[in-house]
């Protein structure tokens, strides 16, 4: 705790957005280049260096955060390196893309702005790179054990890396033909440009893991015989089996998934392709789900120059502030954000509601309905109350010639036949079924991530990658000094 008055005479202060009608023209990060470093030192200052540090409960990782938030105060950049380091392998990743739990848990976020720790976490991070700070790892010795790794997502690499830097020979197999899962191919490059992925494969390439890209365990590769190649199995293939909305109408052209539309606008960043066949370019876009996923369908429509975007969210339109009843602290409140995708709809008047905001709150898809050449045209819509029930005469028909459907996952996607093959046994909702050490129930297969503990946030998913990570290389070795966060039981923090 460099300054013991910080929190009392230094106001939050977060990472700048660069100007709207600036960053709606590429697709390079939101934020300003270069301006999180001069201001994130007095931030770090803010943090009370609490006796008990709720913001560790709030994080899956168990992160040291007044620790490195006291380091980066003295600007020792190596140290804060160090301890970021220790329990978070990507934090480049969720300093961009974690919703920030942890600063829900902030003691300071009492009665005041929390400390902007996910900003810091990305300052440690940049700055670990730009320095050298981050070289790879490399075993001292093998231990002559094979791992295979199915996905090669946030949970997939954080088990690699861990796996490999205790010595194990690790494979990561990849159905699409990059790494990354969906930080690839489902985060758009505003919120997370690629070259932070790349630079990480090539960190864990250099420690000596393997990859395996176009290859669909289960079709490409039987899972019989990568079971008879390898010593331990860890699923982690992610959550990728959209759930769908059955309404009348959905048969008809125009209407996709938003994961069918993100990975072609990711494509064209990747410069697959010179425009994607799905763009939204001079198209009226509705979005079905308040979600980020949603979100981020919003801020790539924008990009795309569409005439007209909104999204749809069941959900009632939240507070401004937590609701103490409901969500005290340190729970994560569900309260009004407005994330860069919806600043930049409402700056550019895209969005058609009248408090020009590009979210219609409390609205629930009754059909569609399409033109002759059986293409979708419009989506009509009601207003439901708390229970999801129609509010009478509340019905409304948005113009719509693309409609994107964000509305979650249920599990992991089974055409490829990997769990049937494989004899896993499922939980009623799909997910991978694990005990309490991560194994499934075929001896050597174990499970982790969103394919057992289904759609999460990605800070849970690295934590769920280092804790499989020391199940299984206490399943080869009979101990472990790996560490491991969490139990596949644990759950975020709520009420």
């Amino acid at each position: 705790m460099a300054d013991p008055k910080g929190f009392m005479t230094t106001p939050r202060e977060e990472w700048p957005r660069r100007p709207v009608e600036e960053r709606v023209r590429d697709w390079d990060e939101v934020y300003v280049p270069g301006a999180l470093l001069p201001i994130i030192s007095k931030q770090a200052d803010r943090c009370m260096d609490c006796g008990v540090p709720f913001c560790h409960d709030a994080c899956p990782l168990g992160n040291l955060i007044p620790e490195w938030n006291d380091l980066v105060s003295r600007e020792d950049w190596r140290a804060a390196s160090d301890r970021l380091h220790a329990t978070n392998n990507f934090p480049e990743f969720t300093g961009r893309l974690c919703p920030a739990p942890c600063e829900a848990g902030c003691v300071l976020a009492i009665n005041q702005p929390a400390v902007t720790i996910k900003n810091v976490e990305c300052a440690i991070a940049d700055h670990a790179w730009a320095e050298g700070l981050a070289s790879p790892r490399p075993p001292e010795r093998l231990s002559g054990r094979t791992v295979a790794v199915i996905g090669s997502g946030p949970t997939g690499l954080a088990t690699a890396q861990q796996l490999t830097r205790a010595g194990h020979t690790v494979a990561v197999y990849e159905k699409d033909d990059r790494l990354g899962g969906l930080m690839r191919y489902g985060i758009p490059e505003f919120k997370m440009q690629k070259h932070h992925l790349e630079r990480r494969l090539d960190q864990m390439r250099a420690e000596g893991t393997k990859f395996r890209t176009s290859v669909v365990v289960g079709r490409d590769l039987r899972a019989a015989e990568l079971r008879a190649r390898y010593d331990a199995v860890v699923i982690a293939t992610g959550a990728t089996a959209w759930r769908e909305l059955s309404v009348p109408g959905r048969e008809l052209d125009g209407i996709h998934q938003a994961m069918e539309y993100l990975p072609l606008a990711n494509r064209v960043c990747e410069g697959d392709l010179a425009e994607s066949p799905m763009s939204a370019a001079g198209k009226h876009v509705v979005i079905v789900g308040g979600g980020d996923t949603g979100a981020d369908c919003l801020g790539t429509a924008v990009r795309q120059r569409a005439a007209s975007v909104t999204q749809l969210d069941i959900y009632a339109q939240p507070g401004a502030e937590r609701d103490e009843d409901v969500e005290p602290w340190p729970t994560y409140p569900k309260i009004y954000r407005l994330s860069a995708a919806h600043e930049e709809a409402r700056d550019l008047e895209t969005a058609p509601s009248a408090d020009a905001d590009a979210r219609l709150f409390a609205a629930s898809t009754l059909r569609f309905t399409g033109d002759a050449s059986g293409h979708v045209r419009s989506l009509h819509l009601v207003e439901v109350d708390e229970a999801r029930r129609p509010v009478p005469e509340t019905g409304r028909t948005l113009p719509a010639d693309l409609v994107l459907l964000a509305l979650g996952f249920s599990g992991p996607d089974r055409k490829d036949g990997l769990l049937d093959q494989l004899g896993v046994a499922t939980e009623p909702r799909g997910t991978v079924s694990r005990d309490t050490g991560f194994a499934t129930n075929v001896p050597g297969v174990f499970a982790a991530g969103d394919a057992a503990r289904g759609q999460s946030l990605i800070v849970w998913a690295i934590a769920e990658g280092r804790a499989v990570a020391a199940a299984v290389d206490r399943y080869l070795t009979g101990s472990s000094q790996l560490p491991s966060p969490i139990s596949p039981h644990d759950r975020p923090m709520t009420v």
